[in-house]
């Protein structure tokens, strides 16, 4: 599981994913302002599992082969990751891929209503 804090411009966002497998989860998490380290815990331990249940579709993400990583090397990765900035692609589909599948639901839902006012 991953969690990543960034600002759009506008807000800040947290942006969490869960790999089981080969299939990816992602959700979105708007807090606003600018949070705080106890607003990000407690979103971590007591909302995180809740957001990833809501998740219901998913996306296939290629495997790795894992090798032993130098921990030179492992010490890069995590500078690198650190200085990265932003979501991965994987997680901006899988959030795309959810959005659309709560816009359809929608749509069928507000039809159904129109339906039996009229």
């Amino acid at each position: 599981m991953k969690l990543t804090v960034y600002h759009d411009g506008q807000y800040w966002i947290g942006v969490f994913e869960e790999t089981v497998g080969s299939k990816l989860k992602a959700c979105r998490y708007v807090f606003g302002a600018e949070p705080a380290d106890q607003e990000i815990l407690d979103l971590i331990n007591l909302k995180m599992l809740k957001l990833l249940e809501t998740v219901s579709s998913s996306i296939q993400v290629k495997s790795e082969i894992k090798r032993p990583i130098s921990p030179k090397r492992l010490a890069r990765q995590a500078a690198a990751e650190v200085r990265q900035r932003g979501i991965s692609t994987y997680a901006q589909q899988a959030i795309a891929l959810e959005r659309e599948s709560r816009k359809q639901s929608s749509k069928i839902q507000t039809k159904a209503e129109r339906e039996e006012i009229a």
